[in-house]
């Protein structure tokens, strides 16, 4: 996949650059804020104090867990992993996550002076530069302090307006090559689902994609590639990407002229039409996407109906059946933020879960000091605001925004209404294999278990299923 990519984007020279900065302003300087208080009065929380440095804060707290019910204590693993900016999140239960889930569960009781102790504390050790543990608390920190403060959506639209400022091609291109080079997250959903595309179109002539993802077309030149050698006739494809995220609309017209161009290269006729400006998948009709009665249809979702609002997917999921396609493939990661998001500390807890195994992924597979992996920890902290400090019923229906993942079995309860699973061939499922041969160990796949065995694969990371790919017919 990386090879073929970098033909359609040639890769940018490093320029260096210092590092991404990030910091709490309402927590790094004197401010007065309001807190709910469990006897009705109004506190205050003044976080004065600067943070303290590295590692050293983080010993100092631990020698003297003994001394409060709110200090970290040590933690007592058997084993652990090393890696050059410190012990991996997954070696055990360690400071940041016992604090961090003493704050939520205070935040969901209000108790407001155990939340000021915790968040001070918590200010004090945090850092988005430090070891894994520091980087946990200080992006949790955030939301935790947006969720006390009721200040959640003006964060979050804060943080993407800085994010969308600073996105451009070239920076999201240099992210995904690098994230792909070193990782298969992206990578093992777009080997299985263009596996089962390129089976369900064999021998059709006129082939028309529609790509819902905000993977910005990295997928497809493997699959241009696939279509150039086929022993037939090349068939005709359309591309049809549907762009619901509004960080990726200002790239997308750079994209699909590469596209055209590595397209024509491999002598492959070749449409690409963008979809943009809708609110949410809802809006969109056969009509809009210019489906055509003797064409082919694909559907591709990589990483797409977990942006659909929950009450919404059901109906997104009949509008893909009432296009007939021949297949419709799924990639979601491996999270429940559904079931629990009218419960703050159990939601709050799976959150802390799957960013500690996505965060000591980043942590093993990425240097220290690597812009890369910065820049993909900065998107985190979007979402896990978005997740635990923003009020739904209050966001103006923006269905970017939406943050609800759903596990692959949640997945398949809703897809099986409407569709038959088609599951991936073994010559698809060797493919995969071989690409998680390429990086580093700790990476497998797993076939679905039990009654949910045509549901799809997944992707584990040291054993935690962590993506999940389906393929689907009508």
């Amino acid at each position: 996949m990386k090879l073929s990519l970098e033909k359609v984007v040639q890769p940018l020279e490093s320029k260096g650059g210092s590092p991404i900065t990030h910091g709490y302003n309402s927590l790094q300087s004197p401010m007065k804020t309001t807190l709910f208080s469990s006897k009705g009065t109004p506190t205050h929380f003044f976080p004065s104090h600067q943070r303290s440095h590295d590692r050293v804060a983080a010993i100092d707290m631990q020698s003297n867990s003994s001394s409060g019910n709110n200090q970290p204590q040590t933690s007592h693993t058997s084993t652990s992993r090393s890696s050059d900016s410190g012990e991996a999140c997954g070696a055990g239960k360690k400071w940041a996550s016992k604090l961090l889930s003493e704050c939520a569960r205070a935040i969901s009781e209000k108790d407001s002076s155990k939340i000021q102790n915790l968040l001070w504390m918590l200010n004090e050790l945090a850092s988005p530069y430090g070891d894994c543990d520091q980087k946990l608390a200080s992006y949790f920190l955030q939301a935790l302090f947006c969720k006390a403060t009721e200040s959640g959506q003006r964060c979050f639209k804060t943080l993407t307006t800085v994010a969308e400022k600073s996105h451009s091609f070239d920076s999201a291109r240099k992210l995904i090559l690098k994230f792909q080079e070193v990782s298969p997250w992206t990578t093992f959903g777009h080997v299985a689902s263009n596996g089962a595309i390129l089976e369900a179109l064999d021998g059709e002539s006129k082939l028309h994609i529609i790509d819902i993802s905000h993977t910005l077309c990295t997928q497809w030149p493997t699959l241009l590639e696939a279509l150039a050698t086929r022993n037939d006739e090349t068939p005709h494809l359309k591309l049809t990407v549907v762009v619901t995220a509004s960080i990726v609309r200002s790239v997308m017209k750079e994209i699909g002229q590469r596209m055209e161009k590595f397209a024509r290269l491999m002598g492959v006729p070749f449409e690409f039409h963008v979809i943009s400006g809708l609110n949410h998948l809802g809006e969109l009709t056969k009509e809009g996407l210019g489906v055509q009665e003797d064409e082919a249809i694909a559907i591709n979702c990589n990483g797409a109906l977990k942006r659909v609002e929950v009450e919404e997917r059901n109906s997104v999921i009949q509008l893909f059946r009432s296009l007939n396609p021949r297949v419709l493939t799924i990639v979601e990661e491996e999270a429940d933020f559904t079931s629990s998001r009218y419960d703050f500390v159990r939601c709050f807890e799976e959150c802390l879960r799957y960013y500690t195994l996505y965060f000591e992924m980043l942590e093993e597979s990425f240097a220290p000091t690597s812009n890369e992996r910065l820049m993909l920890e900065r998107e985190c902290s979007r979402n896990i605001v978005r997740v635990l400090a923003c009020d739904e019923e209050n966001d103006g229906g923006a269905g970017e925004c939406c943050e609800r993942r759903e596990r692959g079995s949640q997945w398949f309860e809703r897809l099986r209404e409407a569709f038959s699973p088609a599951g991936f061939s073994d010559d698809v499922v060797d493919d995969v294999k071989a690409l998680l041969k390429r990086y580093r160990a700790g990476w497998g796949l797993v076939l679905a278990q039990g009654d949910h065995h045509e549901s799809g694969i997944y992707l584990t990371w040291k054993e935690d299923p962590v993506v999940w790919a389906s393929a689907w017919k009508p």
